[in-house]
């Protein structure tokens, strides 16, 4: 049936669907045309205001890593050394990303406790905890070490401060919306014989969302070792001043011992996640494709 065939209402509804299409398309043009220029644009500032040049610098973009491998292999079997040398500082960096993870969670599940509509029928109460949320998480962790640094001194605990403070924000936030996407009708029936307000959340919120909050702290975990190393660049300690002192120094064979490190680190976090989490819903164990 073409067109001229549809009744009316229908030619109607599928001339409006198409002039939408055609609308959307010439947004996205737009969009697309706005964005090239505003790159060239910056592109072209960038390199009258430079003294170096943006393209000499695309051409000597490959330079550093090709000479950290190079490095790498005039080391030869030594670089396995370097990586075991580094072992210790990668586990002081894991454990201070995992004691901040902790922390944080635990105080993320407090305030997305307070922060959901369908547990907490106080508008203020559920406002209030959304804020202190948006307040945690409004400022990266590497500002909140900086700050602290001057008020306790350089040692790990200003970035532990940091991590967890940011992860109570983040993780709050995820928690708080999957408690709310809970299903309703079991802590109904749990209120209605009478249990009391943490029954109502041990036994009927936590059982649904646990697989979800422990994912995200899994995948927060992940996210607190990156943040943990790029504090070991401000006085944090652990890999990440390591990191920084190698890189100073240019010892090619190290840093990507140190790099190694840090990606078989996340990778293994990584299965570890999908272990987990597929024993907590009852599944088998699956190696993630890559994505």
């Amino acid at each position: 049936m073409n067109n001229k065939e549809l009744p009316n209402h229908l030619k109607y509804l599928e001339d409006n669907l198409n002039k939408m299409a055609r609308t959307r398309m010439l947004y996205s043009i737009i969009s697309i045309a706005a964005i090239i220029l505003i790159l060239a644009t910056g592109t072209y500032v960038a390199e009258e205001s430079n003294a170096g040049s943006f393209v000499r610098g695309i051409d000597n973009f490959f330079d550093y890593p090709i000479a950290l491998f190079a490095k790498t292999f005039d080391a030869g079997f030594s670089w396995f050394g370097y990586v075991l040398d580094y072992v210790p500082d990668l586990l002081y960096t894991f454990n201070m990303a995992l004691f901040s993870t902790i922390v944080g969670a635990i105080l993320a599940l407090i305030l997305s406790v307070f922060a959901s509509g369908n547990l907490i029928k106080n508008k203020t109460i559920v406002w209030t905890a959304r804020r202190i949320m948006d307040i945690c998480r409004a400022f990266p962790e590497l500002v909140l070490a900086i700050t602290l640094l001057y008020l306790l001194g350089r040692s790990p605990i200003p970035a532990v401060i940091a991590i967890i403070i940011h992860t109570a924000g983040a993780l709050g936030k995820l928690f708080s919306e999957a408690i709310e996407n809970a299903d309703n009708k079991q802590i109904e029936g749990l209120e209605s014989v009478g249990s009391s307000w943490l029954s109502r959340i041990r036994f009927g919120v936590l059982p649904q969302v646990m697989p979800i909050l422990l994912s995200y702290g899994l995948l927060r975990a992940e996210i607190n070792v990156r943040a943990s190393t790029i504090l070991g660049f401000v006085g944090a300690g652990g890999i990440g001043e390591q990191l920084n002192t190698l890189i100073q120094w240019n010892f090619g064979a190290k840093i990507t011992a140190v790099m190694f490190l840090l990606i078989l680190t996340i990778t293994l976090l990584d299965y570890f996640s999908t272990f987990t989490r597929q024993k907590l819903i009852g599944g088998s164990f699956i190696i993630p494709k890559d994505k």
